[in-house]
């Protein structure tokens, strides 16, 4: 069981550290990561959504709760669940714990193979080291990318679906200090 002291420590650092984000995601930099997104999107059936995150909500810092569980909750309020063939894709960085996850949908999780995610986020977690942030999501974004078009490619015939287009391409910025674009 988490001491008390463990979890106001972790309050204080997850709040501290929403203050980080715009700093490793200055607005030139969500907006390149909206175009690639919105550029990959146009040639698969894929959705794939990036979400960045200071530090937790209250309530999962005071249950002691995983930036997986976290991941995964997101994964479904951002609706990346909410696509035709089921291969959407989250990448999602809590900054406060340095954790990195990707949550594939069921046809994505299929198609890919668990060592592909884990390589990305390997990758991710040392640009980060770096403090290479941007750097680091886009190239996790373009493997994602090639791996999504050889596995769900988009056909020139293909008209996109509404559930293919309806959700936003820019990267979400979750946090008490922010509000979604």
């Amino acid at each position: 069981m988490t001491s008390l002291v463990q979890k106001i420590s972790r309050l204080w650092r997850h709040r501290w550290t929403e203050g980080q984000v715009q700093k490793a995601f200055p607005p030139a930099v969500l907006v390149r990561l909206e175009q690639a997104v919105a550029a990959s999107e146009s040639q698969h059936t894929s959705q794939i959504r990036l979400c960045v995150e200071g530090g937790l909500p209250y309530s999962y810092i005071w249950r002691g709760a995983s930036a997986r569980e976290r991941a995964v909750s997101l994964f479904g309020k951002l609706r990346t669940w909410d696509t035709e063939h089921n291969n959407g894709v989250l990448i999602y960085l809590l900054l406060a714990d340095h954790a990195i996850e990707i949550v594939a949908d069921r046809a994505a999780a299929r198609a890919i193979e668990q060592a592909f995610w884990d390589a990305v986020v390997h990758d991710m977690q040392q640009s980060f080291q770096d403090q290479a942030y941007a750097q680091g999501m886009e190239q996790a974004l373009e493997r994602v990318s090639k791996l999504l078009i050889a596995h769900f490619p988009r056909h020139s015939d293909m008209a996109a679906s509404p559930a293919d287009t309806g959700l936003p391409d820019a990267p979400v910025i979750q946090g008490r200090f922010f509000k979604e674009r």
